[in-house]
C-alpha cells in the first residue's frame, strides 16, 4: 500500500504544520501519510485481536474440550490449526503495521530533509546572522531523525499500547467482570506519573539537544578553523573547551537518564501489585468454584498483555517527549519566514543599465546600532567607483544593499531610476556579480565551481575564457587533472589566491551587468594582481563596477572614489583630486607610497 502523495515530497508547505499545537502540527506534516499510517493501526489493531484470540481459544480447549472424557484428533486438530492460524495471522498483520509505520516514517523525514533544507536556503541574511551553524546543522539532522522515529516506532507504539489494553479488558470483563474491574485499579495511578514524568522529561531533554547543539557548534567551527588551530597550536585550549561543554552535555543527559530511570521501577512495582492481586483473585475465584480452570488460564495470558502496555509506558513516554521536542525544534525553524525572492512587481522589458543612485540611505543591523548614516552618491552606468575607508565604516554594507542581501531602513536606492525594492531579489542577484573578500568553493572540481553561478549548461570554452580573464587558466592546466582537479573543503587544496581567482572567473563567467569586487584582490601579489587587473578592464568596460579595496594603485583609475569613516562618505572624487587634499584618501596615498618607495630602496640594494 503506497500513498498516492509520496512522490510529491518534496512539494508539500509544511508551514501548516508549525502549530502551537503539536498534535495538531504532527497531523498536518502527515497529509499524504495518513491513510497509510491509518492502515498500520488498524493492522496492528487485526494482530492485537489475534493474539487474545488464541487466549479465548485456549480456554475453549481446556473447559469444552479436554473436560469430555473422550478426546478426539477429530476435534483437536481443528483446534490445532486454530492456533497455528491466528500466530499466523498476528505475525502477518504485525510485520504489515511495521511495514507501514516504517513507509511513514521515512516518507515523512525525506519530504521533512527536503523542506527543511530548501527553507533555510531561503531564509534571510540576518537570520543566518543570529543563528549559529551547527545549532542549524543539529535541527536538520538529530531533531529530524527523532521526528523520523516518533512515527515509526512511539506513534505507532503509543497506538499499540492503547489497542492491546482496549481489546484485552474487554476479553478480560468478557471472561469475569470482577476480575476485569479489578485489573484496571492500578491504570489511573499510571496515567497520572506518566503525565507528570512526560512534562519533567519534555523540559529537561529540550536542554539535552540545545547543549548538543552548543556541541556541534564547537565541533564544526574547530573543523572549519583547523588551519588557524594549527598555526596558533591551540589543540590544547580547543580540547578542553569541547571537553567542557562535553560534560555540560552528559549532566543534561544525566537527569534524562534518571528520569527514566526513576519512572520505569516505579511503574514495575505499581504493575507488578498489579498481576499479583489479579493472579490471587483468580486463584481464589477456581478454588470457590465460581470460575473455569481454562478461563482462568485464559485470564492469565490475557492479564499479561494487559499489564504489559502500562509496563512498557515509561520507555514509551520518555521517547515519545524527545521525539515531540525534537519536531517543537524543528518548527521553530520552519516557523521563520523566508526570503521573498519574487516579491518586486518591476520587470524591466529591455537589459538593465546598470545606473545607481543613494539618496539619503540609512541602515542598522540592530535597531539601537546604526551602521550607515544618510549615505548618498550617483553612479552613472558603465562607471567603476571605488570605496575605501578603515574596516568597519560601511564599505561592505553599502554594497550587501544592491542585491538586497538587507534592507535599508531610510532613504532609496534607485536602479535606472527605478527603487530597488521594486525589482525583485532573483532579478536583482541575477543581474549582480559579487566577488567577495573571503572566496568560498565547494567541494566539487573546479570547472564545477566555477560554472556554478551561471544556471544553465556551458561549454568548456566559455570556463576557460572565464579562466583566463581571471588569469587561473595557465594554473589550472598546471594540476594533473585540469579542470577536473576536485577541489577541497573550502577549497583548502588551493592557495589564497588561487581560490580568489577562480571565484573571480565564477562571477565573470555569470556575465553580470553590475559587478562587485569586495577587496578581491587581497590575497594576490602585485604581479598576479597586475594581471588581473589587465584582464578585467575589458570586461569591466560598460559595466558598473564596485570596487572595495584598500590599496591605491587598485582604485587610482576608478571614475569615482567614496572615502567612508564610521558609516559616512567624508571624501570622494577621483584619484588626481583627491590625492592633493588634506583628508583620509591623502594619508592612505602617502602612507603606501612611502613604503613602496623604501621597498623600492631596498630592492635596488640588493
Amino acid at each position: 500500500m503506497k500513498s498516492k502523495s509520496a512522490p510529491a515530497e518534496g512539494n508539500v508547505n509544511l508551514k501548516r504544520a508549525t502549530s502551537t499545537n503539536s498534535l495538531l502540527g504532527l497531523w498536518h506534516m502527515m497529509a499524504g501519510f495518513r491513510l497509510i499510517y491509518l492502515a498500520a493501526a488498524l493492522t496492528l489493531g487485526l494482530g492485537a485481536v489475534s493474539k487474545t484470540g488464541s487466549f479465548l481459544l485456549l480456554r475453549y480447549l481446556v473447559d469444552n474440550v479436554l473436560a469430555q472424557s473422550t478426546v478426539t484428533t477429530t476435534i483437536l486438530i481443528p483446534i490445532a490449526l486454530g492456533f497455528v492460524g491466528l500466530a499466523i495471522f498476528e505475525g502477518i498483520f504485525t510485520f504489515l503495521s511495521g511495514k507501514y509505520a516504517a513507509q511513514t516514517a521515512e516518507g515523512l523525514a525525506l519530504r521533512l530533509r527536503n523542506f527543511l533544507f530548501d527553507h533555510v536556503q531561503h531564509l534571510s541574511f540576518s537570520y543566518h546572522d543570529r543563528n549559529q551553524t551547527g545549532e542549524l546543522i543539529q535541527r536538520s539532522t538529530s531533531d529530524v531523525d527523532a521526528i523520523r522515529r516518533f512515527f515509526l516506532d512511539q506513534a505507532i507504539g503509543l497506538g499499540r499500547i492503547v489497542l492491546l489494553f482496549v481489546i484485552n479488558w474487554i476479553a478480560i470483563l468478557f471472561l469475569n467482570v470482577q476480575l476485569g474491574l479489578i485489573s484496571v485499579v492500578s491504570v489511573p495511578v499510571i496515567i497520572v506519573l506518566s503525565v507528570y514524568f512526560f512534562r519533567r522529561i519534555s523540559t529537561t531533554y529540550e536542554a539535552f539537544q540545545e547543549s548538543d547543539g552548543e556541541l556541534s557548534t564547537i565541533l564544526q567551527e574547530n573543523l572549519t578553523g583547523v588551519r588557524v588551530v594549527k598555526a596558533f597550536a591551540r589543540q590544547d585550549y580547543e580540547r578542553q573547551k569541547f571537553q567542557r561543554k562535553n560534560w555540560e552535555r552528559l549532566v543534561k543527559g544525566n537527569r534524562t537518564i534518571k528520569m527514566h530511570s526513576t519512572f520505569w521501577p516505579i511503574s514495575e512495582i505499581i504493575c507488578g501489585f498489579q498481576m499479583l492481586t489479579g493472579y490471587m483473585l483468580g486463584v481464589l475465584l477456581v478454588l470457590n468454584g465460581t470460575m473455569t480452570l481454562g478461563t482462568y488460564l485464559a485470564y492469565g495470558g490475557l492479564l499479561v498483555w494487559l499489564i504489559w502496555p502500562m509496563r512498557n509506558l515509561g520507555r514509551l513516554i520518555f521517547q515519545m517527549s524527545t521525539g515531540l521536542v525534537s519536531f517543537g525544534r524543528v518548527m521553530e525553524i520552519i516557523r521563520e519566514d523566508r526570503e521573498p525572492l519574487h516579491d518586486g512587481s518591476y520587470a524591466p522589458s529591455q537589459p538593465i543599465q546598470g545606473e545607481i543612485v543613494f539618496e539619503d540611505v540609512r541602515f542598522a543591523y540592530q535597531a539601537d546600532s546604526p551602521v550607515l548614516h544618510g549615505i548618498s552618491f550617483r553612479v552613472e552606468s558603465g562607471q567603476k567607483v571605488a570605496l575605501m575607508g578603515s574596516t568597519g565604516s560601511g564599505k561592505t554594507t553599502v554594497i550587501n544593499l544592491l542585491p538586497r542581501f538587507y534592507e535599508y531602513s531610510g532613504g532609496r536606492i534607485l536602479l535606472d531610476g527605478v527603487e530597488l525594492s521594486e525589482y525583485s531579489r532573483d532579478f536583482l542577484r541575477r543581474q549582480i556579480g559579487v566577488v567577495e573578500q573571503q572566496p568560498f568553493l565547494f567541494s566539487r572540481t573546479i570547472r564545477e565551481n566555477i560554472s556554478y553561478g551561471v544556471g544553465r549548461a556551458v561549454s568548456q570554452q566559455e570556463v576557460e575564457a572565464a579562466a583566463r580573464a581571471a588569469a587561473i587558466h595557465d594554473v589550472i592546466l598546471s594540476f594533473p587533472n585540469g579542470y577536473d582537479t576536485l577541489v577541497g573543503e573550502k577549497g583548502v587544496t588551493l592557495s589564497g589566491g588561487q581560490k580568489q581567482r577562480v571565484a573571480l572567473a565564477r562571477t565573470l563567467l555569470k556575465d553580470p551587468r553590475i559587478l562587485i569586487l569586495d577587496d578581491a584582490t587581497s590575497s594576490v601579489d602585485s604581479e598576479t594582481e597586475a594581471d588581473i587587473h589587465d584582464a578585467l578592464q575589458s570586461l569591466i568596460a560598460n559595466r558598473t563596477t564596485f570596487i572595495i579595496a584598500h590599496r591605491v594603485q587598485t582604485v587610482a583609475s576608478a571614475d569615482l572614489i567614496l572615502v567612508f569613516h564610521k558609516g559616512q562618505i567624508v571624501q570622494r572624487g577621483r584619484h588626481d583630486e583627491l590625492a592633493t587634499q588634506a583628508g583620509i584618501y591623502r594619508d592612505i596615498f602617502d602612507v603606501q607610497s612611502r613604503i613602496e618607495s623604501e621597498l623600492e630602496k631596498e630592492i635596488a640594494r640588493v
